[in-house]
């Protein structure tokens, strides 16, 4: 369920007097950066990890936050919004970041404001799934390696076109390629795979999200001598791995039953990562 209301810059309003000025550099050109979090029973999952990811991209924006946010305002902020919805139980919070009005070439107002919405969700949505994924490689748009690739940037449109590929041809989720034609992440989370109980993923130095979800199952399988080796992963690579589980801050793990005309188990995820969701 939507948002019935929203948070502007700290102040709770309905959702349909929320608005922007037609020449708002967002709106215009794509300046922008967004966090999406979990929230279970009103707490607030994960969140010093997406303050401090959020404080990364908003600096290489070269984004000023109102004079009175801070990692604590925006935890009530949150809680206060979650409390107006209704959406006690499980929740996903999206908060967008967005320039000012002006031109491309003006910079001189960059404090910048954000809007923040919940919606309710299932909580078997937090949980690992009982079928395994179906999903495919888009491959398209191109993702660029850049310093804003770990970020959650506006106008990625390779993300988008993904999700409408697996949409139209009925996967679950797509896959996404960087400038080098290596596979980086989901439309919507990491990629991990598994070798001969040696588990992957690709570095950030590949482009591709630096996933929060990502950090803390790399987290827990080290404190567990498991380690989780970082390297370019291709086609062929995915094809023969034997097991591949995507992550993202709500959904948390899922795993991948087929890619094309592979087919994946999911023995190791449910030996060493069912109890850290």
């Amino acid at each position: 369920m939507q948002s019935s209301f929203v948070c502007i810059n700290g102040k709770i309003l309905n959702a349909e007097q929320a608005a922007i000025a037609i020449d708002n550099r967002t709106f215009r050109y794509g300046i922008g950066l967004f966090e999406t979090i979990l929230a279970v029973n009103n707490e607030v999952q994960q969140l010093p990890a997406h303050w401090s990811r959020l404080q990364q991209g908003l600096q290489i924006l070269s984004f000023k936050t109102p004079s009175f946010f801070n990692e604590k305002s925006l935890l009530e902020a949150i809680q206060s919004l979650l409390s107006k919805n209704k959406h006690h139980q499980h929740a996903r919070v999206r908060i967008q970041f967005f320039a000012n009005a002006g031109g491309i070439l003006e910079t001189q107002h960059t404090t910048c404001n954000y809007l923040m919405e919940t919606y309710a969700i299932d909580s078997s949505i937090c949980e690992l799934n009982e079928n395994g994924l179906v999903i495919g490689i888009h491959s398209l748009y191109k993702k660029e390696i850049d310093p804003l690739s770990p970020y959650k940037i506006n106008g990625r449109i390779c993300y988008a076109m993904a999700a409408q590929e697996a949409k139209e041809k009925k996967w679950n989720d797509a896959l996404i390629l960087n400038s080098h034609e290596n596979i980086i992440e989901s439309s919507i989370s990491n990629v991990f795979w598994v070798k001969n109980k040696e588990i992957f993923t690709p570095p950030l130095s590949e482009g591709c999200i630096a996933g929060i979800m990502r950090a803390h199952w790399i987290a827990v399988l080290n404190n567990k001598g498991i380690p989780v080796i970082e390297m370019p992963l291709n086609k062929e690579l995915l094809l023969q791995a034997d097991e591949v589980f995507l992550t993202n801050s709500i959904r948390k793990i899922r795993w991948v039953y087929a890619i094309e005309n592979k087919q994946y188990e999911n023995e190791f995820i449910l030996k060493n990562l069912l109890h850290g969701i």
